[in-house]
């Protein structure tokens, strides 16, 4: 397994480090890396580099006195099995070539574990965090309208990132923050209750505030039927009972097109319930008696500047009403309560300004800084035609999640989401991701398993199924790189659980796709040595689990027949 022998080459590197000063050295961690080019090796470390700038001597005779010692610790080391050459290349790298039963061993491993192959041992989980209570909560739009595709990547983010916290280990609970309670949900009822009066025959100036879409009209129509209103004067624009029917009305549109997506969450958080009064007040008292929260010109301010902010913040205004900080201290307080060692909030880019003071709220709460980690999901823009599409919430100009769920599916369009670095802006391009051709690399992907399936099903009625039978044959260019893909998943998981982004798992599965193709391409898998065969299934096999796994992770389907 490739993470497991990377760990292994490092310690060995660290043993035969002996002939320099151990002072000078010990500051300089050893790090081993996968190499992006075989002709440079399968791993390389460029420590000879690193110790070059501390020893003031010339990195390449670094490198071969290090490599020199790596050589005579492998005489005696079961690596030798594993590790067919070590050489040093200017200006000081230290590269490794592996043998083919280093390979093999990645195939033995994945018929071992099967779906588990990745999980958290391979992706290098500490035994201290196995089984750690983490909630994540994502989109949690507020309810004034249906999902924009910027939720929508949200949820994209949010349900695969949780899904790989799950895969390695960790005991996650995704969570959805209903804010059903101030002032955006107050224009929202009121923008029902003018839609409502111009249904029944009243001319209306609509606000430029209030919420313009075609949906508000669909409420308000809504509304009038069920409470069986007949003129506009029984309409009452205050009335809080438009309100709370406009959020129950949007959060079930939510929940069903969150659904529909593929999403579930296993809390739904309401901010009338958690957020009280009371429970605002008791948290303010409490912040107060520590002397985290004082008064000033009538108003009660959070010192957040005690805990980096660049300045202090309101938490009760002086006519007595909250400030957004206020709940969502609360809120915060109630997740640490419910027993999560670990918060992972995923917001929108418009919420960045707000992580330093969430994040000296948590501190004053008693809590750790580094126990609550906030991710910004950048926006995504739509392209149709090669054109991107303007959009506007307030005014109803949007492209929805139903929309690109009706337009290219749930598996492109989970996806697509996913497709760059959650903090990189997106560009979705809807034609390409309908597209059923390569390049679309979902369908590329999701191809590649079908494609898998289908030689699998072929070698069946030749009574040729895959084995973990010893391996000998596999020595293909083709067929190593296939096993180095295979080999690299666990990597994979931990990169992604150490960034806190699924990103890596898209760009991977192309990769390892793009592997299975070319060896698919150049060798045959069922053929006349019955022996090779037998291998080259067990080779595919091993793809198939790891695309499998890698495409659930990611809340995409593996289709078997395409």
């Amino acid at each position: 397994m490739l993470p497991a022998l990377r760990n292994q080459l490092q310690v060995l590197i660290e043993d035969s480090l002996s002939e320099f000063p151990l002072a000078s050295i010990q500051s300089i961690p050893v790090e081993v890396e996968e190499t992006s080019d075989p002709v440079h090796g399968d791993f390389s470390s460029t420590i000879a580099l690193r110790l070059s700038k501390i020893l003031k001597q010339n990195p390449q005779d670094i490198a071969s006195k290090i490599c020199q010692a790596i050589q005579r610790n492998l005489s005696a080391s079961p690596l030798k099995e594993k590790i067919k050459t070590v050489e040093v290349k200017k200006p000081g790298f230290i590269n490794f070539f592996l043998t083919t039963k280093a390979f093999y061993d990645v195939l033995y491993e994945v018929f071992k574990q099967q779906e588990d192959y990745g999980r958290s041992k391979q992706a290098g989980l500490p035994a201290s965090r196995q089984g750690q209570k983490v909630q994540i909560e994502f989109v949690s739009a507020n309810p004034t309208g249906p999902l924009s595709v910027a939720h929508a990547r949200q949820a994209a983010v949010g349900d695969a990132l949780g899904n790989i916290l799950k895969f390695s280990g960790y005991d996650v609970t995704k969570e959805y923050y209903v804010n059903d309670e101030g002032n955006q949900v107050n224009i929202l009822g009121r923008s029902i209750g003018l839609r409502a009066r111009e249904i029944l025959g009243e001319m209306i100036a609509f606000p430029e505030e209030c919420y313009q879409g075609d949906y508000v009209r669909d409420m308000a129509q809504e509304f009038i039927e069920r409470h069986h209103i007949k003129t506009a004067d029984q309409v009452h624009l205050e009335d809080f009972t438009i309100a709370r029917f406009g959020v129950e009305y949007l959060m079930a549109v939510i929940g069903r097109e969150l659904k529909d997506f593929g999403v579930h969450f296993d809390v739904w958080s309401y901010q009338s319930k958690i957020a009280t009064e009371k429970s605002i007040e008791n948290v303010l008292d409490f912040l107060e008696k520590k002397e985290m929260v004082y008064h000033h010109e009538g108003a009660k301010w959070f010192k957040s500047t005690a805990f980096g902010d660049d300045k202090d913040r309101v938490v009760k205004k002086s006519d007595g009403s909250f400030a957004y900080l206020a709940p969502d201290i609360v809120y915060h307080k109630d997740k640490y309560e419910r027993g999560f060692a670990k918060i992972i909030n995923i917001w929108g880019p418009d919420h960045h300004g707000y992580i330093p003071r969430i994040k000296a709220a948590v501190q004053a709460l008693g809590k750790s800084g580094e126990s609550l980690e906030v991710r910004i999901v950048q926006l995504a823009t739509i392209y149709r035609d090669g054109k991107p599409l303007s959009m506007s919430t307030r005014r109803g100009q949007f492209i929805s999640l139903r929309e690109v769920i009706n337009e290219v599916g749930v598996d492109a369009a989970r996806y697509f989401f996913l497709m760059r670095h959650l903090e990189a802006h997106l560009d979705f391009d809807l034609a390409l991701a309908k597209k059923e051709t390569p390049e679309n690399p979902v369908y590329y992907i999701q191809y590649a398993h079908a494609r898998i399936q289908s030689v699998i099903d072929f070698a069946k009625q030749s009574k040729l199924l895959p084995t973990s039978a010893p391996l000998k044959l596999l020595k293909e260019p083709s067929e190593i790189e296939l096993m180095r893909q295979i080999g690299v998943f666990p990597d994979i998981i931990k990169i992604c659980v150490d960034q806190l982004d699924p990103y890596t798992v898209t760009s991977y599965l192309l990769s390892l796709a793009t592997a299975f193709h070319k060896f698919y391409d150049q060798c045959r898998v069922v053929g006349e040595n019955l022996e090779l065969s037998k291998e080259r299934l067990a080779l595919i096999f091993a793809a198939k689990v790891v695309l499998a796994s890698g495409l659930k992770l990611l809340g995409v389907r593996a289709p078997e027949k395409m």
